[in-house]
């Protein structure tokens, strides 16, 4: 039987929008029942990380540690959409971003390339990994451990110091003789979007025919199998992806990135990091903290789904109302 507590999922955003204020968007005593009793019992395994906000931040373990905060980006800070180039973050959020990236470190890893998560976002308070963490933008700290020829130390446009992580650098040739074949051979297939995201190809097929995709299909993997010792594919929702086969991602990213930000592996008992995302490809960032034994991965999620979350949000509107909670949290401690 589904607890009361879990039931009554306190500040679930369902019915706001994003254009109410923000009284409007606090925390309310209204009683949400989930959609049905399936999700009600994925609930108890997954609870919800804004009711439990409190008891998980009141945690003695976790007193004078470092909160570090990964965010995905579609689905997560945004709502998924039928065109992926209108996948817009709201301005309540962009908010919410600028105010937890001013009071933790902050990353965003995105499958997008890292220059259109940067358009999308128009934040200088995080730190962006593009391409599931293929092309990472961080601290300037040049980390020994990983190979040189992928690092390289510059400044970015505004002069701030910066090392630029890429560790497919290698397949960049191949990609782009990939992207132009799969355009032009699915070209001739209605609502195909094959998208460049610098380090990896997503081909979108949400408006594609249910009688067209197993063309579509076909035509991907036979362009892949000329590729297939150093490509592989992926899927993700309504999107077929391709990427080099390399031991590399998210997870990857989030390591890397906690050690340049200054958390070398002696001190990751002085960090709580969380990771929200909504992706099957963000499981690998879950597995990495699971693997650590630190902070909370939180899955965003309407519906019942496999996942090692261990907390759950429903979607980037309960999104919105975590990150703002988690900012007045840290505005309140002494």
């Amino acid at each position: 039987m589904v607890t009361q507590s879990i039931r009554c999922v306190l500040g679930v955003q369902n019915k706001v929008t994003a254009a109410q204020s923000d009284d409007d968007n606090k925390l309310t005593d209204k009683c949400i029942v989930p959609d049905d009793a399936t999700y009600a019992s994925w609930l108890e395994e997954h609870p919800s990380a804004l009711m439990l906000f409190h008891p998980m931040m009141g945690l003695k373990s976790w007193f004078g540690k470092q909160i570090v905060v990964f965010l995905d980006y579609d689905g997560t800070l945004s709502p998924i959409v039928d065109d992926p180039n209108h996948a817009f973050m709201s301005e309540p959020m962009r908010s919410a971003v600028r105010e937890v990236g001013k009071l933790f470190p902050t990353a965003i890893i995105s499958g997008r390339s890292r220059n259109k998560v940067r358009e999308f976002v128009k934040l200088e308070e995080v730190y962006y990994a593009g391409s599931h963490g293929m092309d990472i933008i961080g601290p300037p700290q040049y980390m020994k451990s990983y190979d040189g020829k992928f690092q390289i130390n510059t400044h970015d446009d505004k002069g701030k110091e910066i090392t630029i992580f890429q560790p497919a650098k290698e397949f960049l040739p191949n990609i782009s003789k990939i992207l132009e074949e799969l355009k032009e051979r699915t070209s001739g297939i209605p609502g195909t979007f094959v998208e460049d995201n610098r380090f990896c190809i997503s081909v979108h097929y949400r408006h594609v025919l249910d009688e067209d995709y197993e063309a579509l299909e076909g035509i991907v993997k036979d362009v892949l199998m000329v590729y297939s010792s150093s490509f592989h594919m992926t899927r993700g929702k309504k999107v077929m992806e391709i990427r080099p086969s390399i031991e590399w991602n998210k997870g990857n990213a989030l390591v890397y990135l906690l050690e340049t930000i200054g958390f070398n592996s002696d001190d990751r008992r002085n960090i709580l990091p969380f990771y929200i995302g909504d992706d099957k490809t963000d499981e690998d960032a879950f597995k990495a903290l699971r693997k650590q034994g630190i902070g909370y991965p939180i899955i965003v999620s309407s519906v019942p789904r496999e996942t090692i979350a261990s907390h759950s949000l429903r979607d980037p509107l309960e999104v919105l109302s975590f990150l703002k909670s988690l900012a007045n949290w840290r505005k309140g401690q002494p």
